[in-house]
């Protein structure tokens, strides 16, 4: 009998480029967490009503949408290095366009920068995951790329802490009860003062991505032996919207971002109805990271005995249920249920990502990695909705009631409508493709 030979996960020959490219993980992971708090900040800082201030999640994943597929017909040409490079320099340069931004106190300013930023976004996540995946071999890709996302939550929580520390705490107009009282002058101190507090973090940051940016420039890093070796793109868009699996786990995937990011941007205005300061609200924001964190860990494991399909299908309809919570279920235990729906959301990206490409050759894949990266427009579209019904009643976020419940409460009819669809995609694929066992 032969002897099985253990391969590895990563070998050492692409360790270091393994580390560097998942170390852009943690990065993306650090840009959407510090961003999520952003929208109350601008809010308060600027006078803008919900869904005015939910431009910056606009601009934020509309940058993903307008990205993700020339990236990817990018990458079809050039190798995924160079591709890294790009990601890294619109990146740092998004982050640097809030120096000027702050300087002109223009909000179209700081969304134009983020929008330059998450150009730099999609370009990096169109090209590390698969990148990740040619790290080695294929029997030990998936393994490799779940490795790399688990650092995804540790930039989250790193993102928030920043977000938190050094800037919530220390915005001015935060600490005054009723900012828009305040005569000319003293609104004009305190918005210059403010919006130096939000420029900082994004500065540095694109300082320390300059850095990044040097360092993949002087390492070298393996090629990957499929680039390059695509079928026409006519040709790949007309077997990718044939295959039923992969367009309806584009809309999952739409639907899924879009309520991720709603359940954690308005997590302070919930927190505000209930009459929390923001900086209290980061804690149960952390917390929500935390459970993200552990709710991806225990999900992993439980894939051991469960089919993807089914897995997602409970973790869906558990989240529809805490939801079902946030919204009549008043004061801090309508926030625990809120923060709980993090914990069943931490294993739908990567099983959603899993599922929709899991029939498709590696050519089609590097395209339809691409339109499961264009599905982040649902964190653009998804909030602005929820911020047109908290404003409802003014820019309150407790102003009138709708069922029984604040303004704010209801909003969450709009994940408990997206977690059911994926309940019923989880399903589907589980009735439908897999295997019974």
């Amino acid at each position: 009998m032969s002897k099985s030979i253990k391969i590895p996960v990563v070998s050492r020959e692409v360790l270091i480029p393994f580390i560097l490219v998942t170390s852009l993980f943690a990065l993306w992971g650090f840009a959407n967490a510090v961003t999520d708090p952003m929208v109350q900040a601008f809010k308060k800082v600027l006078e803008l009503s919900n869904s005015e201030a939910a431009w910056v999640q606009m601009a934020f994943y509309g940058g993903y949408f307008c990205m993700a597929l020339p990236a990817a017909l990018f990458m079809r040409k050039y190798s995924y290095k160079v591709g890294i490079l790009i990601g890294l320099a619109l990146y740092a340069t998004g982050a640097l366009l809030f120096y000027p931004a702050a300087q002109s106190e223009s909000f179209v300013f700081f969304c134009l920068g983020l929008y330059v930023l998450t150009f730099g976004l999609a370009f990096l996540e169109t090209s590390a995951n698969p990148y990740i995946l040619a790290m080695g071999a294929k029997e030990t890709s998936t393994q490799r790329l779940n490795l790399a996302q688990s650092f995804n939550p540790v930039g989250l929580m790193a993102g928030l802490f920043v977000a938190q520390q050094f800037v919530l705490k220390n915005l001015q107009s935060d600490d005054i009860e009723d900012f828009s009282a305040l005569d000319e002058a003293s609104k004009i101190l305190i918005k210059t003062s403010d919006l130096m507090v939000i420029r900082n973090p994004y500065v540095i940051l694109g300082l320390v991505l300059i850095g990044i940016f040097v360092l993949f420039v002087v390492s070298k890093m393996p090629q990957s032996k499929e680039e390059g070796g695509m079928p026409s793109i006519g040709e790949t868009f007309a077997t990718l919207s044939k295959n039923s699996k992969y367009v309806l786990g584009v809309l999952a995937q739409i639907l899924y971002v879009g309520a991720q990011i709603m359940c954690w941007t308005y997590i302070y205005q919930y927190a505000e109805a209930i009459g929390m300061d923001s900086v209290t609200a980061g804690y149960y924001q952390m917390a929500a990271f935390v459970l993200f964190t552990v709710g991806r860990a225990i999900g992993t494991y439980l894939l051991r005995f469960l089919s993807p399909g089914k897995l997602l299908m409970y973790f869906a309809l558990l989240a529809g249920l805490f939801v079902a919570g946030t919204i009549f279920i008043q004061g801090m235990t309508g926030l625990y249920c809120l923060v709980g729906i993090s914990f069943f959301m931490s294993l739908m990206f990567p099983t959603i990502y899993g599922i929709a490409l899991g029939d498709l050759t590696e050519e089609q894949s590097k395209v339809g990695s691409a339109g499961l990266v264009m599905a982040i427009v649902g964190g653009a579209l998804m909030p602005k909705l929820q911020g047109i019904i908290i404003d409802a009643g003014g820019n309150g976020v407790a102003d009138t009631t709708i069922m029984g419940v604040t303004e704010v409460n209801f909003s969450f009819i709009l994940p408990l409508v997206c977690f059911l669809y994926i309940a019923w995609y989880g399903w589907n694929v589980f009735k439908k493709h897999e295997p019974a066992t």
